[in-house]
């Protein structure tokens, strides 16, 4: 495994000598506050955007909080639409957490980004979080007249718990449950809970999320561990992923997650989806809420907001442009095919 980057490294030093104990080692609640206190030193300025207004969708656990964007430069046409699921190990995390990564992607894929504030676990284990990000795709879709949105032009997206809410939705997509969607984003995702994968017994300490904080996340979403056979909750046990739209799968070298995601990658692409796999080797889980402590955030989003604008324009039939090509983070990673 490649050492660390410099930046991840610089990181952890200033963790360590903050004296933060691990997320695993902290009560909910105080997990939570120690997660929304690190956006100030780990997060750069918000963007700008054309639009930012929150509503919400109903669910069946009530009302289910959303945050609409839309991409610095977007005219009044409906655009396409990428719905977000935040991270944070279905505990942590809001609106606000990922409100960065957000804007920084509606305006790289000059589109609408739709954000979702799902309920969390302990409160609300497995599977309220797949029942509210059901029920905001299932908004966003049927309103998407009224939201300047492109329904034929949906993708689904989300990091860490974020992507595995993702993988499931376009599951549903394709099995008709939910409106189809274009395009999978799955950022360092959580696919299978069985907490089985070598990467779980490689990465054991000093980054932010371990195979410890993964299984203290886990226990929580999933208390009881029949349930995290069900599909819903382990994407990678669906009996076909055949079918599926094409996917943009992120995975880091120093992180649990790391095998399950390349694995996901590569059996999308055995049973015939597109997929482009990028793995950063020296980089860790959560990067993308790091941009201002880890320089690959930021190239990385673009490389992402890219990649949705390709995916959406091979979607409506029009060409494919070549004028502006996605430029990778500088030496953090390559694309790589997902059976390398």
């Amino acid at each position: 495994m490649p050492a660390l980057h410099p930046d991840g490294q610089a990181l952890l030093r200033s963790i360590r000598e903050s004296g933060r104990p691990p997320f695993e080692a902290l009560s909910p609640t105080a997990a939570r506050e120690a997660y929304s206190a690190s956006r100030a030193a780990l997060q750069p300025p918000l963007d700008p955007v054309a639009l930012a207004r929150d509503l919400s969708a109903p669910g069946p656990g009530g009302p289910v909080g959303l945050r609409l964007y839309r991409g610095l430069g977007t005219g009044p046409e409906p655009l396409p639409c990428l719905l977000y699921l935040h991270g944070g190990g279905w505990m942590l995390g809001d609106l606000a957490s990922h409100d960065w990564v957000c804007r920084r992607l509606a305006n790289a894929a000059q589109a609408c980004v739709v954000a979702v504030e799902y309920r969390l676990a302990p409160e609300h284990p497995f599977p309220a979080a797949v029942e509210d990000a059901v029920a905001a795709l299932a908004f966003v879709a049927a309103e998407a007249g009224a939201l300047g949105i492109d329904p034929s032009r949906l993708a689904v997206g989300g990091d860490s718990a974020g992507g595995n809410l993702a993988a499931v939705l376009a599951l549903m997509g394709r099995d008709g449950t939910l409106p189809a969607t274009a395009f999978q984003v799955l950022l360092y995702p959580a696919v299978d809970l069985g907490m089985a994968t070598e990467s779980y017994a490689r990465v054991t300490r000093d980054v932010p999320i371990t195979a410890a904080t993964m299984r203290y996340f886990i226990d929580h979403y999933a208390p009881d561990p029949a349930a995290r056979g069900d599909w819903r909750a382990s994407p990678a046990r669906a009996g076909s992923l055949a079918g599926l739209p094409p996917a943009l799968v992120l995975t880091c070298g120093h992180d649990p997650l790391c095998d399950e995601g390349r694995a996901y990658a590569a059996r999308l692409e055995r049973e015939g989806v597109p997929v482009t796999a990028l793995h950063l080797g020296d980089q860790m889980h959560g990067i993308l809420t790091m941009g201002r402590a880890i320089g690959a955030a930021a190239p990385t989003l673009a490389y992402v907001g890219q990649a949705l604008r390709e995916a959406w324009r091979t979607a409506s039939g029009a060409p494919v442009s070549v004028d502006s090509p996605t430029t990778l983070p500088e030496d953090h990673g390559q694309t790589t095919n997902p059976r390398q």
